[in-house]
């Protein structure tokens, strides 16, 4: 059947569509609310197309399509055919990777702390995405001199005799049947509850809570305790110290900027959670003609966030468009809402 016979006949429903060319190679793949709307426009002599989809439809050879429920449905189609196909005019970002996040298994009797890069929904708190994971590795390394939580993964059913990290002074070792009283335990979570509020950035209450420890240690007579949190408070001030707080009543959120120079782009990404600076990453875009800034920032949303990853309630983008399915589906990811705002100029 010709393009044009399969034109007439496409539905105005919601749904993806492929552009293929020689050799039934799928070149492009689009969404459309309407289909058959979208694809007539293509192929109208008075077609106002950009350089690069007026070279993609001089190469079309044929087309298909699939049609979905709603636009929404259709977003996170295409995005998936998309990263399946990589059809050479799409957007395409050679970054398949899933970025490595922090997992804090408060999920379990006695939580450790964890590098991950795959997100699960079993109870643990998760932290990220760090990027590059250099930041991260520091934080881990930190967390592991100061608070002594285990390393291990190793199941506390049956006790075990303490490691090294316990000699050191690193770990509680509630691998150990004699550490294991509720008081033992206590103190444990009190430590996990520290770590948790070191990685989201709350300084004034955790400063509070190792202080009032401190002078509790102190008042007991405990002397060697209270000295322990007294090098921990050092070692927080001087930690914070190296970093790149915005303002933390910010909150969480990813910040995209955008660089366009003839037919190129960068568009640069900041990771900021509690107001804090905890990743940044670039992307490099080729060929891309004249497409329109708007199209490449969807395009690159949809492509970027297509993976599974941590989502923050808010992000900033470089420009005003309106992204009412992608906001709908981002939202849906996170389980609450998302806003997509434009930076102030």
């Amino acid at each position: 059947m010709d393009i044009k016979k399969k034109l007439h006949q496409a539905p105005s429903s919601p749904g993806i569509y492929m552009m293929k060319g020689a050799g039934e190679r799928v070149i492009y793949v689009g969404k459309a609310g309407n289909l058959r709307n979208r694809l007539r426009s293509y192929f109208r002599s008075s077609a106002s197309l950009d350089e690069r989809k007026l070279k993609m439809v001089k190469e079309v050879r044929d087309f298909e399509y699939v049609v979905t429920e709603n636009e929404l449905e259709a977003l996170v189609l295409e995005a998936n055919f998309i990263k399946r196909v990589k059809p050479r005019y799409n957007i395409i970002l050679r970054d398949d990777k899933n970025y490595p996040y922090l997992k804090l298994t408060v999920n379990e009797e006695w939580p450790g702390l964890e590098v991950v890069r795959k997100i699960e929904k079993d109870g643990a708190l998760y932290f990220g995405p760090y990027v590059p994971s250099g930041t991260m590795r520091e934080m881990l390394k930190f967390i592991r001199r100061n608070f002594p939580i285990r390393r291990c993964r190793y199941n506390l059913a049956k006790p075990f005799r303490p490691c090294v990290q316990h000699q050191m002074g690193r770990c509680l070792a509630p691998c150990a049947q004699s550490l294991r009283t509720e008081s033992d335990r206590e103190r444990y979570l009190e430590t996990v509850s520290e770590v948790r509020s070191f990685i989201q950035g709350e300084k004034k209450g955790l400063l509070s809570s190792l202080r009032n420890r401190m002078q509790k240690f102190s008042d007991e007579l405990q002397f060697e305790e209270a000295a322990g949190i007294r090098d921990r408070l050092r070692a927080l001030e001087k930690a914070w110290e190296s970093q790149r707080v915005i303002a933390p009543e910010l909150g969480d959120m990813d910040v995209i900027g955008l660089y366009r120079e003839n037919r190129e782009a960068s568009i640069f990404m900041l990771f900021i959670r509690n107001g804090i600076v905890i990743g940044q990453k670039d992307f490099f875009l080729k060929k891309l003609g004249d497409m329109e800034n708007r199209e490449l920032i969807a395009g690159f949303i949809e492509q970027f966030y297509s993976k599974e990853m941590l989502l923050p309630p808010r992000i900033i983008l470089p420009l005003k468009t309106r992204l009412k399915t992608e906001k709908q589906w981002l939202s849906q990811k996170r389980g609450s809402a998302v806003k997509i705002t434009a930076a102030r100029s």
